[in-house]
């Protein structure tokens, strides 16, 4: 408890990530397997927004990642829209074994734009790659895409732990090189109802959220 204790007070930043995407393409794996190494054979749909957090070390400073993984079924969009203000970075994430979560990936950036903050950082994610038999999306249409809406793109497999690292890793490490360009006093990181692409102030961390989910294995 104690070492726990002492790392929080050395960390710099916590920086808000969500996961979002069509239901079932594999958010809550992914999101599990970065935060926790596990993946749950038996995970259920995701009810609303649950969060996770995981501690790295990016250029010399400890950053706190607290990941947000939202329900991707319809009728939860009002509420999960609610939960992008204040995002530095979102994983929109599709299921390269079925072409729809693809063909829905433009509307998820739309959204995401509409409600996060316009300097947010944006990655996307190809899912499930290693069901190389059962692919509808050709890497080459969703490089296409990012390229044409200025994202980053890995594809990765939550089940054997492929790219999943290296891909929230290389989000985490954008946005801090966003966040330091802002040059913002490390005082004054956050301010009430503001949205904009600072990071949190560790003092202010955590005490406006709700009582954070696990993974529902």
């Amino acid at each position: 408890m104690n070492q726990e204790m002492s790392e929080e007070k050395k960390i710099a930043y916590v920086f808000k990530v969500v996961v979002i995407g069509d239901s079932a393409v594999g958010k809550t794996q992914l999101l599990s397997r970065f935060a926790k190494n596990e993946f749950c054979l038996d995970s259920k749909s995701t009810i609303g927004v649950e969060f996770q957090t995981r501690t790295v070390t990016i250029s010399s400073k400890l950053i706190k990642a607290q990941i947000w993984d939202t329900a991707g079924q319809e009728r939860y969009r009002a509420v999960t829209s609610a939960y992008y203000r204040g995002a530095l970075g979102a994983m929109l994430v599709y299921d390269v074994t079925k072409r729809q979560s693809f063909d829905h990936v433009a509307r998820w950036v739309d959204e995401l734009r509409a409600h996060a903050d316009a300097s947010i950082v944006i990655m996307l994610i190809g899912n499930k790659a290693d069901l190389l038999h059962s692919r509808e999306v050709p890497t080459e249409d969703a490089v296409e895409f990012a390229e044409t809406q200025n994202l980053f793109f890995f594809e990765t497999s939550a089940l054997t732990g492929d790219n999943v690292e290296p891909a929230f890793l290389k989000l985490l490490h954008q946005i801090h090189d966003a966040v330091s360009k802002k040059a913002l006093d490390t005082t004054n990181l956050v301010k009430p109802n503001e949205g904009l692409l600072s990071g949190f102030n560790i003092e202010s961390e955590v005490s406006q959220l709700n009582n954070p989910a696990t993974c529902s294995c």
